[in-house]
């Protein structure tokens, strides 16, 4: 492309800027360094992998086999860095000491730490200007943690900016329910670390409802069950919007990540151990006090007794307002790429049918812009890393024009062999039938739940 009056860079000359340093952020950088063009990384947070330290403590599904991207291994590779044991889990902490952040400081100033996306757009043109559009370059706004602003130029955009920040909330309508904002202080969206002590004195020796089924509550569960044994009177209240059926706590011995379905019979064995009890066909719909205490009220009426904290363990959604100036394609149910939407959709997804996909199924209307890793996948709860490494793989190969090699699929997934999808179909009777255990059960990046607990408001 020509330049532009003031002499200013080509398009082809300008960056990739990729939103967020977390492990698919990383490898598309990775992958476009293979290719000869240059990554930008914008991270908000003041390290590589700044959300999933946040959940350092919870151990991943996935064996360091499958959370090494090739490409980045290859960047790593004559540094001496040696990955870890194949065979072996790690936690968060470990996947972001061990591999995200040395593959950050390969990448050197290629990443920007403290530097949050605002907005992104294309040049001199909002989402209603058709004129010219395609062939201006992106502005991407920042804010850096100092409170500067700042703008910068970019041919192409990839936003692995993920979905951590936007837990959703306990109301079974998809808001937050009645007094949900007001009981701050006593909800938590997130896995409990209980190695820390004051943590730990939260929960011990307390009733603490659990909202959720898929495997961030499995981990609560059992964290809680073990909690139990240790400090009498601790007890979660598991709180279900279905029933509990063959395949309410996953594949069991039938997954084929065994680390996902050894989780799923914890679960289980805390709720017939007594650790745990389970309230069924519940859709919340407010949270009110007893005294010092919170009960949960159900769209039909139903009310818990007393309880002392809550867990929020209900997904994750996209958040898309800094895109709001950009022409995406995106499913009206999940918030995912039109045509990758069919394929992970809870309502009707088998946890086998979701195959590799890349360029054809994560592009838009917008040309250039792509949502990968968690943020593709949208409120669908399935999404694996490897997954998310063939994404940015095809797609850095599309930006780079090599479409041979974009749409070509290079990973075989594995599969769970027990799910008959309807995972959100959550009428208690058909609960047998859902087949929405395992298809709700999140891995690698999900597996640690929502935004920081508040420290004031309640009762």
């Amino acid at each position: 492309m020509a330049e532009s009056i003031n002499g200013a860079p080509t398009t082809d000359q300008l960056p990739v800027v990729v939103i967020g340093a977390g492990p698919i952020g990383l490898a598309a950088a990775a992958h476009l360094v293979e290719r000869g063009l240059y990554p930008l990384v914008l991270e908000a947070g003041p390290t590589a992998g700044s959300a999933v330290r946040e959940w350092s403590h919870v151990r991943l599904f996935s064996t360091w086999a499958e959370l090494v991207d090739p490409a980045a291994e290859k960047l790593l590779a004559p540094t001496g860095w040696v990955r870890p044991d194949a065979s072996t889990y790690p936690t968060g902490g470990d996947w972001a000491e061990y591999y995200l952040q040395p593959l950050a400081d390969v990448l050197g100033d290629k990443v920007r730490y403290g530097t949050a996306v605002r907005g992104v757009a294309r040049a001199g043109r909002d989402r209603v200007v058709d004129a010219g559009r395609d062939e201006q370059p992106f502005t991407v706004h920042v804010e850096t943690s100092d409170g500067r602003e700042e703008r910068l130029t970019a041919r192409a955009v990839i936003d692995a900016s993920g979905t951590w920040t936007t837990p959703s909330p306990m109301g079974a309508d998809g808001l937050p329910a009645l007094g949900e904002k007001g009981a701050a202080g006593r909800v938590s969206y997130r896995v409990p670390d209980l190695d820390d002590p004051a943590v730990r004195a939260r929960y011990a020796g307390r009733r603490t409802a659990v909202v959720g089924s898929g495997a961030s509550a499995f981990t609560a569960l059992a964290l809680l069950a073990d909690l139990a044994a240790e400090a009498p009177g601790t007890h979660a209240v598991w709180v279900l919007r279905r029933g509990i059926g063959a395949t309410t706590y996953g594949g069991g011995e039938a997954d084929q990540l065994p680390a996902r379905g050894a989780l799923g019979l914890r679960a289980k064995a805390a709720v017939e151990a007594g650790h745990a009890s389970a309230i069924t066909g519940f859709r919340t719909r407010a949270v009110s006090c007893d005294g010092d205490r919170l009960v949960l009220e159900s769209d039909d009426g139903r009310r818990t007794d007393p309880i002392d904290e809550v867990i929020v363990l209900t997904g994750f959604r996209p958040d898309l307002s800094f895109l709001s100036e950009l022409r995406l394609g995106l499913d009206e149910r999940l918030q995912a790429p039109t045509a990758l939407a069919p394929l992970i959709d809870p309502n009707v997804h088998s946890c086998g049918t979701v195959y590799p996909h890349g360029v054809n199924e994560l592009s838009h209307p917008e040309r250039d812009v792509y949502l990968v890793g968690m943020k593709s996948y949208g409120r669908a709860p399935t999404f694996l890393a490897m997954t998310g490494y063939e994404q940015v793989r095809s797609v850095t190969a599309a930006i780079a024009g090599d479409q041979e090699a974009a749409e070509r699929v290079e990973l075989t997934l594995p599969e769970t062999g027990v799910c008959g999808g309807a995972g959100l179909f959550d009428e208690p009777q058909n609960a047998e039938q859902s087949g929405g255990g395992c298809c709700a059960a999140p891995t690698t990046l999900q597996i640690g739940i929502g935004a920081p607990a508040a420290t004031s408001g309640g009762c």
